[in-house]
């Protein structure tokens, strides 16, 4: 389950690993912040307010005279930059509390509860520059005129701002120094899918964690042994197949003097039969031949073999799904020869062969439908190796069982796979899907 919400890239991944919990030491350090740090600061903040109302209260209630009046306003503004303000004859409303009364104003309603020996009330949010706290004496109401700086800290934002600002440095930098180190396993990921799909892939610089140099080397190396095993492999074969070729000659001239004879006509059918198999093993050689990538049009291709199969009579048909199929990196002659093995099978042994190609965002599919007797499912695998063959009409079943295995090797060696299914018409589908 988490797996499925964890981003699918590992830079996605490695991005999680530092900003979650870079996120949630900013949460609880802000929280923590807030709980403690502003809180105190606010409550300090409105006692000392209090404290410096209850002052001035204190200094005009011991004589409640205009004159004194004037001096109280004079000790306001002068040590405590008050503004004070008389009502006479005015009555205040006391200010009710309720369990969503902001910290900062309950905590001045406390303050000068606690301090004040006089009815009073406070507005905190009317004026966005100024608090007021009015005070009820006998002849009127004091209104006193506060700065909102004096219980309301700009310092607790700036902290705020201060641990954000940071926090996104930090993770600006750290995105630098995950890129560079994602960069090189993205270029050998690249470079095994290239290897993966048959293409050639150059030499790329190894550098990154040591971790990603050693798995850069290891690949390095594997790629040479594939290719040094492939290129063997191929010589091999070609050169026994080469080899056998004189005496099979030799052979075919010392029959030629032989009188007509059942003994003759049996031993020209096995020449002619060891013949067909060198044929299809230098073929089988041929097809591993390292070749060249190139852009093809994969329907021009099949329209020319097809074309070439309905030489003498129409049984190959061409179904597209759609126009304008997309121009792929191929080795042309290998899928080429592919394909002509595989409608070459179900032309041999059926009356009709349709050929259907679609696709897709990610690939191009080929289906190869027959009306021939197909492939038994528990055969569809061994018939894929090579020299496997299945015990049909002997007429028709003139090769060496290589067809399907140079088929299926030409494809697997794009990166594609060749699947055997049943066909709607009762005979064998050959499903061939090539990467874009």
């Amino acid at each position: 389950m988490l797996d499925k919400t964890l981003p699918r890239t590992l830079f996605g991944r490695m991005v999680l690993i530092i900003m979650l919990p870079m996120i949630l030491v900013q949460i609880v350090t802000i929280l923590v912040f807030y709980e403690r740090h502003w809180n105190t600061v606010t409550r300090y903040m409105s006692t000392n307010l209090a404290a410096d109302i209850a002052i001035i209260a204190d200094h005009y209630a011991d004589n409640q005279t205009e004159e004194n009046f004037g001096a109280t306003r004079d000790l306001a503004l002068k040590y405590f930059y008050f503004g004070i303000a008389w009502d006479e004859g005015g009555i205040i409303t006391p200010n009710s509390l309720s369990a969503n009364t902001p910290f900062a104003e309950r905590m001045l309603h406390q303050s000068l509860m606690n301090q004040m020996r006089y009815p009073f009330s406070h507005d905190l949010y009317s004026d966005p520059d100024l608090i007021s706290i009015t005070i009820q004496f006998a002849e009127g109401v004091m209104t006193i005129k506060a700065s909102r700086k004096r219980i309301f800290s700009s310092t607790s934002w700036l902290v705020i701002l201060w641990t954000v600002s940071t926090s996104v440095l930090f993770f600006a930098i750290a995105l630098v120094f995950i890129r560079g180190q994602v960069r090189p396993i993205r270029r050998l990921a690249k470079a095994a899918r290239q290897l993966g799909l048959g293409r050639p892939v150059p030499d790329f610089k190894l550098e990154g964690a040591r971790e990603v140099r050693l798995a850069g080397m290891a690949f390095h190396a594997m790629r040479q042994r594939i290719l040094r095993q492939a290129v063997e492999r191929t010589e091999m074969l070609a050169g026994v197949s080469h080899d056998l070729r004189t005496p099979l000659t030799r052979l075919k001239l010392q029959l030629a003097y032989l009188p007509e004879s059942a003994d003759r006509a049996g031993m020209e059918s096995d020449i002619n039969e060891m013949d067909a198999m060198i044929s299809g093993y230098i073929n089988f050689a041929s097809n591993a031949v390292i070749e060249e990538m190139k852009t093809c049009n994969i329907v021009i291709m099949i329209e020319d073999i097809i074309e070439a199969f309905n030489l003498t009579e129409d049984r190959v048909t061409l179904n597209l799904t759609e126009d304008g199929m997309p121009s792929i990196q191929l080795r042309e002659r290998s899928i080429r020869r592919a394909l002509e093995n595989i409608i070459s099978n179900a032309v041999r042994y059926g009356e009709a062969c349709i050929v259907t190609v679609e696709r897709d965002d990610e690939q191009i599919q080929i289906i190869i439908d027959d009306d021939g007797p197909g492939i038994p499912k528990d055969q569809r695998i061994s018939v894929l190796r090579p020299f496997v063959q299945l015990n049909r009409d002997k007429e028709k079943n003139s090769g060496v069982g290589l067809g399907l295995s140079i088929a299926n090797d030409a494809v697997l060696a794009h990166g594609g796979l060749l699947l055997l299914g049943d066909a709607p018409e009762g005979g064998l589908r050959v499903r061939i899907q090539l990467p874009l």
